[in-house]
């Protein structure tokens, strides 16, 4: 019996083109049900630990899904290190192939992941203070998104609340580092537009073990009020010090200092602590009309009962809020391209842009392209460390 060559060579070339097609329908099948990566990169250890260990606690509450899909969180630790934070980032993007970056929590990490988001055009909702990172809306920052109110914001609330109980005069002591040059240069210009003079200004290190010298020149000054403008833990030593030194004016702090640990270390010596703060600190004594009361409420009672009484913090109520952002923004972006492409990274980053009045805990969200926090005057409130606990003073 003769033989068919052209045959065997079409039959072939069919068999080829078959098992190509299922190959290509298999992979486009993984790639239409890919699990949503969220890359996370905290400050667990460290100087600023108390700030990323809640965070992380309310990370471990969000769903294994995301919009209906499949989610995959990917936890990195930091230690408190910028230059540890842009490994870790550079890693979740070129090795993990994350769709969003979550953090860092210390804004000098926040701003140094600029360049490594940017790169890879890959969205970063930051967990940090200072607008810096966002602001303004040009360049790396386009690919930047932050999720706590800003030290703007803050400042206002802060200065108005000064105002009114006739605070006129202002000593500063500050990070020395851009989370404290933020908060000098938000609270001056907010200080000035209410006629409050700041008289002396002084800096210190997240890890000094004194700050007499700084202490001892601001109240040489004698200002009515001193803010410390720090975050976590060591906010303690300057107003420890302040205390030990018998100064008897009104001590502020940012809202980087409500967690448990600052309440525990700092003792008797922080009651009575002036502080602007987010729904989520002082939730129980919100008036029953704030717009956030409910959201708050629902993830301070969740979060304390997975954690225990009195944990919950800024921090945490801001990475609890990160994921009803996600959910909002991705849920539109799968219209458009699926996980695990650079189109949906583009398309998460767009819709993130499109919140509208999205309830989270520390607030109400409205964001645009222009604005990439999106908070308002309802995610500020005035507190005050009244009997060991955070509690709300005025709106």
């Amino acid at each position: 019996m003769s033989s068919h060559p052209k045959k065997n060579k079409l039959s072939s070339t069919l068999r080829r083109f078959t098992r190509a097609a299922a190959i290509g329908a298999l992979f486009g099948a993984a790639a239409a049900h890919a699990d949503i990566k969220v890359g996370i990169d905290l400050s667990s250890t460290g100087p600023a630990a108390a700030i990323g260990i809640t965070s992380k606690n309310a990370m471990l509450m969000w769903p294994k899904t995301i919009a209906g899909r499949p989610a995959q969180y990917i936890v990195l630790d930091d230690g408190s290190d910028p230059g540890a934070a842009v490994r870790n980032i550079r890693k979740l993007i070129n090795e993990d192939h994350v769709d969003v970056v979550v953090g860092p929590n210390i804004t000098p990490a926040a701003l140094a992941a600029l360049d490594p988001v940017a790169e890879s055009q890959t969205p970063m909702i930051t967990l940090i203070g200072s607008a810096s990172v966002v602001e303004p809306q040009e360049g790396k920052k386009i690919w930047a998104f932050k999720m706590a109110q800003t030290d703007s914001a803050m400042a206002d609330v802060m200065t108005r609340y000064m105002s009114n109980h006739n605070v006129k005069t202002v000593g500063f002591i500050g990070f020395a580092d851009s989370y404290g040059d933020s908060w000098l240069n938000e609270f001056t210009k907010f200080a000035a537009l209410r006629h409050i003079q700041v008289i002396a200004t002084e800096r210190f290190n997240r890890t000094d073990a004194s700050v007499t010298g700084q202490i001892l020149k601001l109240m040489a000054a004698k200002p009515d009020a001193v803010l410390i403008a720090g975050a976590g833990t060591p906010t303690v030593l300057p107003q420890r010090t302040l205390v030990e030194r018998g100064y008897k004016g009104a001590i502020y702090q940012t809202h980087g200092i409500a967690t448990p640990e600052f309440i525990k270390l700092g003792g008797k010596d922080v009651e009575g602590t002036l502080f602007p703060t987010q729904p989520v600190v002082v939730a129980r004594t919100l008036p029953a009309d704030h717009p956030a009361k409910k959201a708050a409420l629902a993830f301070v009672d969740a979060y304390e009962k997975q954690y225990g009484p009195n944990t919950v913090t800024q921090f945490a109520g801001d990475a609890a809020g990160v994921y009803p952002r996600l959910q909002d923004a991705v849920a539109r972006a799968l219209k458009t391209a699926q996980p695990g492409t650079p189109e949906f990274r583009a398309a998460l980053r767009t819709e993130l842009e499109h919140a509208h009045e999205l309830v989270v805990p520390n607030g109400v969200v409205n964001t645009s392209a222009k604005d990439h926090v999106g908070l308002d005057q309802r995610a500020s409130v005035m507190g005050v460390i009244k009997g060991g606990k955070f509690t709300y003073l005025s709106q």
